[in-house]
């Protein structure tokens, strides 16, 4: 390595000629210019010299040391800019701090680096080479992480206590065979886990992202709501696949750790796939099932694209009441037939307001959680199993921290986006005017005709705003404000929120931490004799695609390009 290390910084041709037990020799092969012997004769004959520069390295009178018995350092040869000791090996240990720094970095800007640093040529393709080793060893083989899954495991629980990870190998015929094929992994943290039970809102977002390294998989996520209107990780997983047995064995995880038995009336909200829809129905057949409005709207866009179009799906799937929701769709058959018919086909209650229950205290349209955390997970899921694995604890270990500092600065009954909301109800609630009716029942009368009614002792209002959200709407506030001005003690409007969104419960999900865990070398060991190996990998044809998938819509718009006039 040092003698590598002087020949590209000398920029010289140098041979290690022996290395075994008794010695090391290398010399210098470098170019040195020909030169001629001037004797008697008229003509000069060519000499061929060679460079003194040698190193002799044997053992000295103690075995365990060796010494340097013979070193010429003069060079008679030629410097050159393509040194053989510059190999793919060498360049990837000498960037290895940089890719630390920045993994991102292009394979140009490595290529410039190197031929600075050393005044040697360095080819892209051996940059190229080089990063991708030097990778490498810094995020472990991919094949090699497969192997240490289950000692990573054993250290993740040890770690973390209450956490839960199941393992799935494919089935083998030989029950005698001592490896067996990697098919999923099922992580759920045990701080994630109590959190969630803290927040007490029964609601999850589901969806898969692809993974991006050489063999092929999927990364589910389970994704809910905090009490701040933020992002919630529960569990994620590495499957084989999007189907519906991936995503029934993910459920079947996600129930055990919930205690959710098959009657439980949770809600969750993903995309139109199919394998979550059969999954859902088999796992949890009384669950309700919201459907994300912008996957319904890209379809759309397939046969009736527009601003207009947008807005009649919309005013459809924010109605709150069934009246309104008749309207709506009305309004969609008189502006088109076609599309209303068609959106006429998905059951209302996945997708509107009007025809959800309100158990879960929240109104959501779109999955919009699931991709938020998907986004964060891209750099991670390139690497190779273990290190997606601890890319995803890191980043949701770092978020618990983050948000506890934002908690520490929030201060009120309410959390701050909870407030907000709040806030923005009271103003309209000004222009509405409660009118008691002697019990427990209120009218509240507002602009354009807007009449509900509000029943403060089963806590509902016509509107069923209150129901859906959990957050006091309009016409309640204004029923507050009007209780409190004929002697009732109905205290501070924010009494009246629903507890997911108070301070304290906000506190309670962010109070358990995640721990951080060994490296590799001080992991358990499991006694597992059987080998895990990864699984089964197909080329794809063609060159692999880096750029997600784009919509209809955004295929059909080009690029206008300025012309010569």
């Amino acid at each position: 390595m040092m003698i590598d290390q002087h020949a590209i910084e000398t920029r010289r041709e140098i041979v290690v000629v022996k290395n075994d037990l008794r010695r090391i020799r290398a010399v210098c092969r470098g170019n040195i210019p020909e030169l001629k012997e001037v004797g008697g004769s008229s003509k000069g004959k060519e000499v061929k010299a060679s460079c003194p520069w040698v190193l002799h390295i044997s053992p000295g009178k103690y075995d365990d040391t060796w010494m340097v018995k013979t070193y010429v350092e003069t060079h008679k040869c030629l410097r050159s800019r393509e040194v053989s000791a510059c190999t793919t090996t060498f360049l990837s240990q000498q960037i290895s701090d940089t890719l630390v720094a920045n993994p991102d970095i292009p394979v140009k800007a490595l290529q410039i680096n190197l031929e600075q640093k050393y005044s040697i040529k360095v080819s892209k393709m051996k940059s190229f080479r080089a990063k991708q080793l030097a990778l490498k060893k810094l995020t472990g083989d991919y094949v090699e992480q497969y192997s240490m899954l289950r000692d990573y495991i054993l250290e993740l629980q040890r770690t973390n206590p209450d956490t839960t990870v199941k393992l799935d190998v494919e089935i083998d015929l030989n029950p005698n065979n001592e490896t067996r094929k990697f098919k999923r992994i099922y992580v759920c943290l045990g701080a994630l886990k109590k959190g969630f039970m803290a927040g007490g809102r029964d609601l999850l977002g589901l969806d898969g992202s692809f993974m991006k390294g050489p063999f092929p998989g999927q990364v589910l996520t389970a994704v809910g709501i905090d009490s701040n209107h933020g992002i919630y990780p529960l569990a994620y997983a590495i499957v084989e696949a999007e189907t519906t047995s991936s995503w029934t064995w993910f459920l079947e995880c996600l129930g055990d750790d919930l205690d959710m038995y098959p009657n439980f009336n949770f809600t969750f909200i993903s995309d139109r796939q199919k394998g979550i829809i059969l999954a859902i129905s088999k796992v949890f057949p009384c669950a309700d099932h919201r459907y994300c409005l912008r996957h319904i709207h890209e379809n759309m866009k397939q046969a009736w694209k527009g601003r207009v179009y947008k807005e009649h799906l919309w005013k459809c799937a924010t109605s709150s009441t069934l009246p309104e929701f008749q309207q709506a769709m009305n309004n969609l058959r008189a502006f088109n037939v076609s599309a209303y018919e068609w959106l006429n086909k998905i059951p209302p209650h996945h997708w509107s307001r009007s025809h959800f229950t309100g158990r879960c205290h929240s109104d959501v349209l779109l999955n919009n959680m699931c991709e938020v955390f998907n986004r964060q997970l891209v750099d991670g899921r390139d690497k190779p199993i273990i290190t997606t694995l601890e890319y995803i604890r890191e980043y949701l270990m770092k978020r618990i921290v983050i948000v506890q500092n934002m908690i520490q600065k929030a201060d009120g009954p309410l959390t701050p986006v909870a407030t907000k909301m709040l806030d923005a109800i009271k103003t309209e609630a000004t222009k509405y005017i409660a009118i008691w009716n002697g019990g427990d029942q209120y009218q509240v009368n507002g602009p354009w005709m807007d009449q509900c009614i509000v029943d403060v002792k089963n806590r509902v209002c016509s509107c069923r705003r209150w129901e859906l959200s959990g957050m006091p709407c309009k016409h309640v506030v204004a029923t507050i404000w009007n209780m409190a001005v004929n002697g009732i003690n109905v205290g501070l409007p924010e009494k009246w929120v629903d507890n997911v969104y108070w301070l304290d419960t906000w506190k309670a999900m962010y109070a358990f931490k995640i721990f951080p865990t060994n490296g590799r070398r001080l992991w358990p060991k499991s006694v597992c004799t059987i080998t895990l190996n990864p699984p089964t990998h197909h080329t794809q044809v063609g060159r692999p695609k880096k750029r997600r998938r784009k919509a209809l819509d955004e295929l059909a718009e080009k690029a206008v390009k300025a012309t010569r006039t």
